[in-house]
């Protein structure tokens, strides 16, 4: 009974995540729905200004805590709603409260992690366990693995909380300026073109932060090959 109820909120939010999910409400949020009807979004976000930034942080934190794919779409959602600045700001407070969230109803119902680890979990616990802190803004700043699964195996691990508020916050805020810098240069895209083809893609507003996530994506791989390549001139082969 007591194991039921350690994992009755991660349950609650795994349920709310597939009703998010399987309701089709973020199918509203894609660039090309929020394209269609631009002129109205706006002028509902005029009517209700603060309402709507309430609701849209409120879906970002659901969104997030429920670890449910589509996160994504809503951060892009933000930045064709409110531009950069706005975007970024509630974009990282709805990030930083849906991470704790899940976060705590992970910890809670993993206990103590005496069990044996999930794959993910293993595949991350020498480098935590080795460098809390580096190894913890590394998995924030550099997106190796899906914002949520990080989460999850973080709280398996035992991530000291203030650690994980922290990374969370920095990292994700990192990563939320180039999100919602393509939903913004959307919405500037769209104000130059009549037309809702794959040519907006091709604006600079859209395309330099598209570039800087790709170039971030890479990372891991540039890391990689750099420390291989430094412990091949420390320990050349014979």
């Amino acid at each position: 009974m007591s194991r039921w109820r350690a994992t009755l909120p991660l349950v609650l939010l795994v349920l709310a995540g597939v009703v998010l999910f399987a309701s089709g409400s973020l199918d509203q949020l894609t660039p090309h729905r929020l394209l269609a009807n631009h002129a109205s979004l706006h002028a509902q976000i005029d009517d209700h200004p603060w309402l709507s930034r309430l609701a849209f942080t409120g879906l970002l934190t659901l969104t997030v805590a429920t670890g449910i794919p589509g996160t994504i779409v809503v951060i892009l959602a933000g930045g064709f709603a409110f531009g950069v600045v706005d975007a970024t700001l509630y974009s990282s407070l709805g990030l930083t409260l849906g991470s704790l969230i899940l976060f705590l109803a992970s910890r809670y119902a993993f206990g103590p992690g005496s069990r044996q680890p999930p794959a993910i979990v293993a595949r991350l616990h020498h480098g935590f366990e080795r460098h809390p802190v580096s190894y913890t803004l590394f998995l924030r700043f550099i997106p190796v693995v899906p914002f949520g699964a990080v989460t999850v195996a973080l709280a398996w691990l035992r991530c000291p909380l203030w650690l994980f508020l922290g990374a969370s916050w920095l990292g994700g805020t990192v990563s939320l300026i180039f999100e919602t810098s393509i939903g913004a240069g959307l919405g500037d895209a769209m104000s130059q073109s009549d037309s809702l083809g794959l040519g907006l893609f091709l604006h600079r507003e859209v395309l330099l932060p598209l570039g800087a996530i790709a170039l971030l994506a890479l990372l891991p791989l540039l890391i990689e090959r750099m420390t291989r390549r430094r412990r091949q001139r420390r320990f050349p082969l014979d």
